[in-house]
């Protein structure tokens, strides 16, 4: 088939990949360069530099809001679009373009965690599964009708970032089969019951509260984990907190007990990988040998 592509981030790559193997990508479609690094230079997005890197037209609109934008995207005479993690609004008269419509890939079982952060959201809030839904796309808030779906447990070792990268790759492979099914698939309407949203990651979220319980606390580390990577203020300053597990233990929340297991309101957990300020990542006990004991201190 004739296939737009849509997406931004690394998550959006593997499917790209995926559809380029069996159908003619015709245009992709990403979010525009952004500044960044030191020398804060427009750098192009995941998406952009794979499409380059195997020799796809790329356009990059700031918006599809506009008549041209939507009468370029038509003239393209796509099967269909694809979409994933794409970052823009689609409005009407693009939805409508494709003679097939438009297919998003959805990291949750929809209509749960409807939105921009179902993963971290899925294990924030101790979800034991989650998935991948190829929907078709409406006007609509992640409300379209759902042709696939694929569920995987979430582990307790299971961070934002292992979960997104077996998301990712669910996914392509979903996208895979619903494209080669597509005549066939019978689009299924969400049911209107256990809709929840998943809003974007503020970062004042990010900051632990020791006052909290052990399990809660666990979570909030492993779901923010790396970015935007919950944190708390160590006699070492500000510190980032990478992946922990809830453990017994009992004491004043925020003091360290022993290593760098830390007390919570109700339990305690234990820290495992960690980042300094400007530093890279590395274990609790790579820091401990640097910095030295820390037990009984209390983190803010």
């Amino acid at each position: 088939m004739r296939v737009i592509f849509m997406g931004t981030p690394d998550f959006s790559v593997p499917a790209l990949d995926a559809i380029h193997a069996e159908h003619e990508v015709i245009c992709v479609y990403t979010q525009p360069p952004r500044p960044a690094g030191r020398g804060k230079q427009p750098r192009p997005t995941a998406v952009h530099a794979r499409a380059d890197a195997l020799g796809l037209p790329v356009r990059h609109p700031t918006s599809l809001k506009g008549a041209h934008e939507q009468a370029e995207f038509a003239a393209l005479g796509a099967d269909v679009a694809v979409v994933v993690a794409y970052g823009l609004i689609l409005p009407q008269p693009v939805l409508d373009a494709p003679r097939l419509g438009c297919l998003n890939i959805h990291a949750s079982l929809l209509p749960r965690w409807r939105g921009a952060a179902p993963i971290q959201r899925a294990i924030m809030a101790g979800d034991y599964e989650t998935g991948i839904c190829i929907m078709q796309m409406d006007a609509g808030l992640d409300t379209g009708p759902v042709l696939l779906r694929q569920t995987t447990t979430i582990g307790d070792d299971d961070t934002a970032q292992t979960l997104h990268d077996r998301l990712s790759q669910r996914g392509a492979g979903l996208i895979g089969r619903a494209l080669a099914q597509l005549p066939d698939l019978t689009p299924v309407p969400q049911p209107e019951t256990g809709v929840t949203y998943a809003a974007k990651i503020d970062k004042a979220e990010a900051r632990v509260d020791w006052t909290q319980p052990a399990d809660h606390v666990a979570r909030q580390i492993r779901g923010l984990s790396p970015f935007p990577g919950a944190w708390c203020e160590t006699p070492f300053g500000r510190l980032k907190l990478l992946h922990a597990q809830a453990v017994d233990g009992t004491g004043t929340p925020g003091q360290v007990l022993t290593g760098l297991t830390i007390a919570c309101g109700k339990g305690a957990v234990q820290v495992t990988q960690v980042q300094r300020e400007g530093k890279r990542a590395m274990s609790a006990v790579e820091l401990l040998r640097g910095a030295g004991s820390v037990t009984g201190a209390v983190f803010g």
